[in-house]
């Protein structure tokens, strides 16, 4: 059995340090846990690596991290950019530091000059970095929102967004090309240093990135916007220097951070699951806004490119927005005063992806701006910007997606969650100076373009036969398309795999006109609908939702009925 091969190779071969092999060595007789580590490569995909931490090819260790920056640094070579060099972050994550030098080390080796941050970042402050260091790539090592036990690896091109197609497959090509884990080549930090090929960066980067974000400023901060009451926490992450940087530069006085989560913990024993969509996160926030009457409080996930945001309702009990709510009043707030100062260009853009709620459609309109849809992955809107510049057919304004994922500006070419906190204090100010707080503001866009209610449910399938099982759910859906589902007729099917979309009630045929992706899309009647994909980062199939309704009451009642219909029972 080849997994077993595998296991012993890792076992016996001195290559690999003593801890690896004593940590292996304690696996004998867990024939499960051995396939596991051992029956697959641990896949680089289109945005690079994600998995749990342990020996193995099928886990994240030096060893993998090496083989992934060998592959990648390989296609560097072939494009002939080695002289550009590559820019590299890391968060607070187990093990966070040390792929990020074996990464820097990696790079160097092949003498590709290595950038590599002297501490922990957030991304978004990695993709500034590229364009302004003008590497030819970029990579941070970072989980994201995932439970402790993982980590990850994520490579970003010379646009400062994640690779697209046709380089991300070429990398993959190049990194399942190295079959030997030996083949990966490093060098010491010593030598490194010594012959230039690896530069520590900081301050510098942090200066012009901060001066970025001021850029988008609308409104300046009146003395009693100055005075709002915001509570912030970092969840353990990369956020907590830059996002306490801007507000205070900006002039806000009263900012308060929860201190349990202040600092950088590579367990988040606070949170276990640090991620911002999670309400339990806040607990200690909701605490401390209790104490300190917070009229907004924030949360940016470890790598500080998501932001989770809970208000006030009119009851005084804190509410969380979720990312079609704060991507909306983000939306709102950012083309309603650019057209009122006449900032809008005569071609301004709004991006989201396809599984981010129809609201964005409506305000998009109202503004005459070019609403376009790209596929799940904020890499997609980065590459949409790129296209703008080159072609000037549009400005970007706005782009979001619904797992929380927001970008004002071109500063960075991934969602940022230090601009997002940033421009939602902005609104928060403005809207106070205005005598409405940010719940009621949101109660008047649901009143100008809907009650829209959005939900999403995600079933965890680990392992093996997760997998399998994610495949065959999948496929049953492909075989047997519902005509109908809760109150609504199933009027489009789009199959983003197969390029198709169907009109049920025609048969007519068309094309998504987007890349190929692993996503089933019902367009239904009263701008309803779902769509059901598969994660791409987690051993998840994910269902989402989105109603439209003539009130809050109404709206909760439409998506109750659509979730239990049993075309959507697995």
């Amino acid at each position: 059995m080849k997994y077993l091969e595998n296991y012993k190779e890792w076992l016996s071969n001195p290559y690999f340090d003593v801890d690896t092999r004593k940590e292996l060595e304690a696996l004998k007789g867990n024939d499960k846990e051995i396939r596991e580590r051992f029956h697959k490569d641990l896949e680089f995909g289109t945005g690079g690596l994600r998995g749990i931490l342990g020996a193995g090819i099928n886990r994240m260790n030096i060893y993998t991290v090496r083989r992934a920056t060998q592959g990648l640094a390989n296609y560097i070579i072939k494009q002939k950019g080695e002289s550009k060099g590559v820019a590299i972050a890391y968060d607070s994550r187990r093990m966070s530091p040390q792929f990020a030098l074996q990464t820097a080390l990696c790079f160097a080796a092949n003498n590709i000059k290595a950038y590599l941050f002297d501490s922990l970042r957030p991304t978004p402050e990695l993709s500034f970095a590229v364009r302004e260091l003008g590497c030819i790539a970029g990579v941070v090592i970072t989980a994201s929102h995932n439970p402790p036990e993982y980590n990850g690896y994520k490579v970003y091109w010379e646009d400062g967004a994640q690779v697209t197609s046709p380089k991300d497959v070429e990398i993959i090509r190049e990194v399942n090309a190295i079959k030997d884990f030996s083949h990966a080549k490093t060098m010491s930090g010593e030598d490194a240093m010594r012959d230039g090929l690896l530069r520590i960066i900081g301050p510098e980067i942090d200066e012009m990135y901060i001066e970025s974000l001021k850029k988008q400023v609308i409104n300046q901060i009146d003395e009693e916007g100055k005075l709002l009451n915001i509570v912030y926490t970092p969840l353990h992450g990369s956020g907590n220097i830059p996002t306490r940087r801007i507000l205070d530069e900006l002039g806000f006085k009263n900012l308060y951070i929860v201190e349990e989560q202040e600092h950088p913990d590579t367990e988040f024993s606070t949170v276990g699951y640090p991620n911002p969509e999670d309400p339990l996160v806040f607990a200690l926030a909701k605490k401390l806004a209790s104490e300190v009457n917070g009229e907004i409080i924030l949360a940016t996930d470890p790598d500080a490119d998501r932001l989770g945001v809970q208000v006030r309702d009119s009851k005084g009990d804190y509410v969380l927005f979720n990312g079609n709510m704060t991507g909306a009043l983000i939306a709102e707030y950012v083309f309603s005063q650019r057209a009122a100062k006449g900032l809008l260009s005569k071609n301004p853009a709004l991006i989201k992806t396809i599984v981010t709620g129809n609201m964005a459609d409506r305000i998009a309109e109202a503004y005459n701006a070019k609403l376009i849809e790209v596929l799940t992955g904020f890499k997609y809107i980065g590459e949409k910007i790129k296209q703008f510049e080159e072609t000037g057919s549009n400005e970007f304004i706005f782009g979001y997606e619904e797992s929380y994922g927001y970008l004002v500006g071109t500063h960075s070419r991934d969602k940022d969650a230090i601009v997002s906190a940033m421009i939602l204090c902005e609104a928060a100010a403005y809207y106070k100076s205005q005598g409405i707080s940010l719940y009621e503001q949101m109660e008047n866009i649901y009143k100008k373009y809907g009650y829209y209610k959005e939900e999403t449910v995600s079933v965890t399938l680990k392992g093996i036969e997760g997998m399998e099982k994610i495949k065959f759910i999948m496929n049953g859906y492909r075989k047997n398309p519902p005509k109908d589902a809760g109150d609504y007729q199933i009027l489009k099917c789009r199959d983003y795999m197969a390029d198709t979309i169907t009109d049920n009630q025609t048969g007519e045929l068309t094309a998504t006109g987007l890349p190929k992706s692993d996503v089933l899309y019902y367009e239904m009647n009263d701008d309803a609908w779902c769509a059901i994909r598969p994660s791409g980062t987690e051993p998840k199939i994910k269902f989402y939702f989105g109603v439209k309704g003539d009130s809050r009451e109404d709206a909760n009642e439409k998506i109750k009925r659509l979730m239990e219909d049993e075309v959507f029972k697995i």
